[in-house]
Formats: C-alpha cells, sequence, structure tokens
C-alpha cells in the first residue's frame, strides 16, 4: 500500500512571481494566483496527498483557496527564495521528518493528480527523489521518505544539484502533466495542450 504524503508548495505573492510570464491583455498577477490556485487544487486531489501545506504571505491566495479541502498556510515571513520557504513548510508541518514529504512548485496549471500520484508512487522506493521539467535542466518535485532529512536545492539549474544531494530521478514520462511548469508565455502554451486547471483557463478566457 502506498503511503500517504505531506505535500509543501510555496507560492510568491502575485504582485511578484511570475515577472518573464507576459501575456498580452492579460493581468500578471490574476494569471499567476490562477496557476498557484490550479497546482494547488490538484494536489489537494491527489489520492496520495493526506495535506497540502501551501506556504505564502499572498492574502488573496488565501481567501481564494477557501474552498480547496485539507490545506494549511503557513506565513513566508521575509523572502528567502524557494528552499527557505519550504523549509518553512516542513518544519511547521512535521519538524522530525516522521513523514513521507514532497516540495511541489506552484506553477503547474494543467497538473493531473492521477499524475502526481504516479510520481509519488515512484518516490515510496527511494529515500529522495526528483521529477525533471520538460527541458530536464529544472525541478517540478522534490521528495523524502520518512525519516530521511529534507534537502532542497531550487531554482535554474535545479535538476544537477538535486541529483548531486542524492535524490533519485524518478521515471515520470515526457508527457506527464507533472513536468509542465510554466514561467513563460511559451511554456504556458505547451501546458495549455495538457488541458489548463479551470481557473488559469478562466483568465486566459477573457
Amino acid at each position: 500500500m502506498s503511503p500517504r504524503w505531506i505535500v509543501v508548495i510555496p507560492v510568491k505573492r502575485a504582485t511578484l512571481g511570475k515577472s518573464r510570464l507576459d501575456v498580452p491583455g492579460i493581468d500578471r498577477a490574476e494569471l499567476a494566483r490562477a496557476i498557484a490556485l490550479d497546482t494547488i487544487e490538484a494536489a489537494a486531489r491527489c489520492e496520495l496527498v493526506l495535506q497540502v501545506v501551501v506556504v505564502s504571505d499572498d492574502p488573496a491566495l488565501a481567501r481564494e483557496s477557501a474552498t480547496i479541502p485539507a490545506l494549511r498556510f503557513v506565513p513566508e515571513g521575509e523572502p528567502r527564495g524557494l528552499d527557505a520557504a519550504v523549509a518553512a513548510g516542513m518544519t511547521a508541518i512535521d519538524p522530525a521528518g516522521r513523514m513521507p514529504r514532497a516540495a511541489l512548485l506552484g506553477d503547474l496549471p494543467a497538473l493531473r493528480p492521477d499524475e502526481l500520484a504516479a510520481a509519488l508512487r515512484a518516490a515510496a522506493f527511494v529515500p529522495q527523489g526528483v521529477v525533471a521539467d520538460a527541458e530536464g535542466t529544472g525541478s517540478t518535485l522534490v521528495t523524502a521518505s520518512a525519516g530521511v532529512a529534507w534537502v532542497s536545492a531550487f531554482g535554474e539549474g535545479s535538476f544537477e544539484r538535486h541529483i548531486a544531494l542524492g535524490c533519485a530521478a524518478l521515471p515520470i514520462p515526457d508527457a506527464s502533466s507533472l513536468r509542465r511548469d510554466v514561467d513563460t508565455a511559451a511554456q504556458l502554451e505547451a501546458a495549455r495542450a495538457f488541458g489548463l486547471g479551470s481557473r488559469t483557463a478562466a483568465v486566459l478566457g477573457r
């Protein structure tokens, strides 16, 4: 039987995030928040996720996620980067590392709960795991089994850093929505082919 996971999702304030995501006629902050909400909801709907922990100081994100079950919000405080935000979430929910834990980027608007579940099933067989983004250089998901110390190294070129830290590359196919993070308009178009979440689609549909 596969274990259930705590998933930490760090999300910048929408006014500060996604600086490279420029879609003509669309408010960038509104789009960034919609992408984060679609990611959070997909994670919360995943059958192997016990709880989603969102690390953010965006009050609108908290308000608009009120209908998503099993969420816990942790304030980010002074922004110190993705790794610090993830660590704050891990410490708040499971300081002793007794549960399987994962960090998921909050910019996966096409994420399917079943494809996240497939990655978590694979992660249950290794102490630490990582999923590469579509380009193969970044990371969209990092995992640690129960009792394994948490480490992460998100940012540009993070996949190789996670491998160097001892993470095993999880065998996730190129066609998985879990690999489709969005930082640019071109990546958003690529994610659209996988089927965007309802909030992201609604913002773009305006």
